[in-house]
């Protein structure tokens, strides 16, 4: 697995077929062994992913340069890079010669140069702290750091639990996880390591003071990356006006000083993001278009996952809220069908903590859509192939569950 870590392309999917079946062994050890191999898979795993420059995304770049503009003094929202008003602090790094993106005003490994950040404020604060020296490594380090540290405490969570903390290997040795976070140093992983500490406090927490530490901290992971708020309609079974009230104000706390500092501009590319993706038309549900015309696509959508978070809603145990979120994230992750796999890096910390395992296969297709071009296929017919393929395994566990279920055993395991 270390080896696949450092080939290109379609090599990436062979990853899961050790990663299963090593999984599958690690959560069937004793629990000390269990305990160190988890923790050295996922420190070493994403340390060796880091080898290497982004491979599959260039995101990154757009996170070193968003904290070298704050070390400067300036928001990040006010300027696009390509502004002359940054010219200052432009290098050869970030502004080579030759790049995939050029714009009057230069090349730059910097995506879409020409418009502001996308990236909310907790993003831009952890930017802002990681050393702007050492090119892509400090940048890689900082997210693998987060990616070991997410499979430490879900550990140590599960423990608190009663649960089997072996099933952190599930997030601990993912290759989603090393390539995304080692690799590709997504800030994603922060977001997620924030979501998790918040469904454990959320989970225990049946006072008010619990609902507002686990909302705040909920909102802090939606500050980080808005992917979390996915998780909402599963953790407002409980206390649903304290938690809803804790993650208003967490955003709205951080938000505040660069809505004053730049205005509107702080939704920065958001809006033009979701029209390039095609969420606005309808193109981007790839699932959906299999069924319907375009012009319904996205209220379609829109009716679909509003339907999956009232259901969730209603039938979210509070106890347990990583299975209502997982049914969210997973209705979003089919319904969106995106090509970039780093989506579902939330549910596979969801998994971890309960959900069911065989739901892994909506990472894999998100990885499968995204390298379409290095098996020689159109991105359109792979997305559709992976994610109705996805939707079946989903389907067929779903069903097996409901006719087969497990006998009700104690959640903790005893070691040997």
């Amino acid at each position: 697995m270390l080896a696949a870590l450092l080939l290109p392309g379609r090599w990436y999917v062979l990853m899961w077929v050790p990663f299963v079946a090593g999984a599958y062994l690690v959560c069937r050890l004793d629990r000390r062994a269990a305990l160190v191999l988890v923790l050295l898979g996922g420190a070493v795993l994403p340390l060796a992913a880091g080898l290497e420059p982004p491979n599959s995304s260039d995101d990154m770049y757009r996170y070193v340069w968003d904290g070298r503009v704050q070390r400067a003094g300036v928001d990040p929202y006010r300027y696009p890079p390509s502004a002359p008003q940054l010219a200052g602090l432009r290098d050869g790094f970030l502004w080579p010669e030759h790049s995939n993106w050029c714009v009057p005003s230069g090349c730059t490994l910097i995506n879409r140069p020409d418009v502001p950040t996308i990236y909310p404020p907790v993003a831009e604060a952890l930017f802002a702290v990681v050393p702007g020296t050492g090119r892509e490594r400090p940048m890689q380090l900082t997210m693998a750091a987060f990616a070991f540290a997410t499979a430490a405490f879900l550990w140590w969570a599960l423990c608190r639990l009663g649960r089997d903390p072996r099933r952190a290997v599930l997030w601990a040795w993912c290759p989603l996880v090393a390539l995304e976070a080692g690799n590709n140093a997504h800030v994603d992983v922060a977001a997620v390591g924030l979501a998790a500490l918040a469904l454990f406090v959320l989970a225990r927490g049946r006072t008010r003071r619990g609902a507002v530490l686990g909302g705040a901290l909920l909102g802090a992971a939606v500050a980080t990356k808005l992917t979390p708020v996915l998780l909402g309609p599963a953790v407002l079974r409980r206390r649903p006006v304290t938690v809803a009230a804790a993650v208003t104000i967490a955003v709205v706390a951080v938000y505040l000083p660069h809505v004053l500092a730049a205005g509107p501009a702080v939704l920065g590319y958001l809006p033009g993001y979701l029209h390039e993706e095609g969420y606005a038309d309808g193109s981007r549900f790839a699932l959906l278009s299999l069924l319907l015309p375009e012009p319904v696509l996205a209220p379609a959508a829109v009716l679909l996952l509003a339907t999956a978070s009232l259901y969730v809603m209603r039938t979210a145990d509070p106890d347990r809220p990583w299975r209502g979120a997982a049914v969210m994230v997973a209705a979003a992750l089919l319904v969106t069908a995106p090509s970039y796999p780093w989506y579902a890096l939330l549910l596979v910390m969801l998994i971890a903590y309960g959900a069911p395992a065989e739901w892994l296969v909506l990472a894999v297709a998100g990885t499968v859509a995204q390298l379409a071009g290095d098996f020689g296929l159109t991105q359109s017919s792979v997305q559709r192939a992976a994610y109705v393929t996805a939707l079946l395994v989903v389907a067929a566990g779903l069903l097996l569950r409901r006719h087969h279920p497990r006998p009700r055993v104690a959640e903790v395991v005893r070691t040997t």
